[in-house]
């Protein structure tokens, strides 16, 4: 199990798991950029009138630009898409490309998606895990920055933590 609902389930059920590893994720409520992001993401869609208070009969046509718009702000790596688009000309046809491409998801499920994350918060019963835990994020993800230094703030809290 990995990501956020390692963390919750680890608070919420401490005595169903041996071990948990979650996985680019922070034990404190999504905040900051991440859920700036996030709220960008949920308001462009709502506010498309296309969206039509979710009964819509084809996909609103802000849902691919904000799903593109999240995505590089959120995924990938500064030097990762700089790599993939080193001039101008070539980030262009890069956000061409990915603005073209088709994407089968659904508005309504995009929505629930990031908005679940909304009463996401396992900060105030860290201690209650029991189970050993090995946190894992990376150093260049933009939604969980390490320069925070939340995690290792937090994983003092859980009796059996440790991060990676």
């Amino acid at each position: 199990m990995g990501g956020m609902h390692a963390w919750m389930w680890g608070v919420t059920y401490p005595e169903f798991m041996d071990a948990l590893v979650p996985l680019a994720c922070m034990p404190v409520e999504v905040a900051g950029r991440n859920w700036m992001t996030r709220r960008l993401l949920i308001d462009t869609i709502r506010n498309d009138p296309e969206w039509n208070g979710g009964y819509y009969d084809k996909q609103p046509r802000s849902l691919q630009a904000a799903l593109v718009n999240f995505s590089i702000a959120t995924s990938g790596g500064n030097r990762a898409l700089y790599r993939a688009a080193p001039t101008r000309e070539k980030a262009d046809q890069f956000l061409k490309q990915r603005l073209a491409d088709a994407r089968k998801v659904d508005a309504n499920d995009v929505l629930y998606l990031y908005e679940s994350s909304r009463d996401y918060n396992p900060a105030p019963k860290l201690e209650s895990i029991k189970a050993a835990l090995l946190a894992i994020n990376s150093a260049d993800d933009e939604r969980n920055p390490p320069e925070l230094g939340i995690i290792e703030r937090e994983i003092k809290r859980v009796k059996r933590g440790g991060t990676y």
